[in-house]
């Protein structure tokens, strides 16, 4: 009877060790299926950041650009006016010489 009880304590414990194996390998799985969820997860938000930043960046340069654009017309207007000035300017000063120095017609 001895025998027979070691044998059914023997039996007992490797059949609790095998349902702590299964339950710890499924509890094992679970944790690995969720760390792989997890991971997805962030990719998929830094990937959404990243497009975010990348829409920014682009719209940053756009008005960059716009602002460039905005300026050259800006400072080619200017420059024509100066020019339209300065060649008023030249007229005027032309016509005050040819003025100054010219021989008085006489009829």
């Amino acid at each position: 009877m001895r025998k027979s009880v070691i044998l059914a304590l023997t039996v007992a414990t490797g059949l609790a060790l095998t349902g702590c194996s299964k339950e710890t390998k499924e509890q094992a799985e679970a944790t690995a299926s969720s760390a792989a969820e997890d991971a997805d997860s962030a990719a998929a938000k830094a990937s959404a950041a990243a497009d975010k930043a990348a829409d920014a960046v682009g719209t940053a340069a756009d008005k960059g650009a716009a602002a460039v654009d905005d300026a050259a017309k800006k400072a080619e207007s200017a420059a024509d006016r100066m020019g339209d000035k300065m060649e008023a300017a030249a007229d005027k000063a032309k016509a005050e010489i040819h003025a100054a120095t010219a021989p008085e017609k006489t009829n």
